[in-house]
């Protein structure tokens, strides 16, 4: 109940909130093998990518960490606050930008709207499985025929 309470707010200065969350000392860190941080965002970082990707490369690899993004398309022209982000990008260079991000992190990427899902490492994954799942059912089928032809 208490998410239903919170208000969205903050800025994309994306490199002092990663930095404030991987440079404190995680909670019972011996006790897991490995964290994962979320980032749920609408747009892009303020800093360059390639200066977010070193350093998220460097940070999770030290601490055997992995950074995944939600990326939320907002519907151009929804923003009523009227604040102009310090760096502007379409969808589709915010969407690549991340997936660089996260391969540096290990992560995971995925990106929805109100449409639904546009991209998503896990659905790929999903879609991969089924694809091997299929062939290697379509390989089966082709040998008990050839064996039934033997017969």
């Amino acid at each position: 109940r208490w998410v239903l309470s919170l208000e969205c707010k903050g800025s994309r200065n994306f490199m002092s909130a990663l930095r404030r969350a991987v440079e404190v000392d995680f909670k019972d860190k011996d006790k897991y093998k490995s964290q994962g941080l979320y980032l749920l965002t609408t747009g892009i970082p303020d800093q360059e990518t390639h200066t977010v990707s070193a350093y998220v490369a460097e940070a999770c690899r030290g601490l055997d960490l992995q950074l995944h993004v939600c990326l939320f398309s907002v519907t151009e022209g929804t923003d009523s606050s009227g604040i102009i982000p310090a760096r502007y990008a379409n969808p589709r260079e915010t969407a690549n930008a991340f997936k660089e991000i996260v391969q540096a992190a290990n992560g995971r990427f995925h990106w929805f709207g109100e449409a639904g899902i546009f991209e998503s490492d896990d659905i790929t994954s999903i879609i991969s499985e089924i694809e091997k799942a299929k062939n290697y059912s379509q390989k089966c089928a082709f040998l008990v025929e050839s064996l039934k032809q033997r017969s």
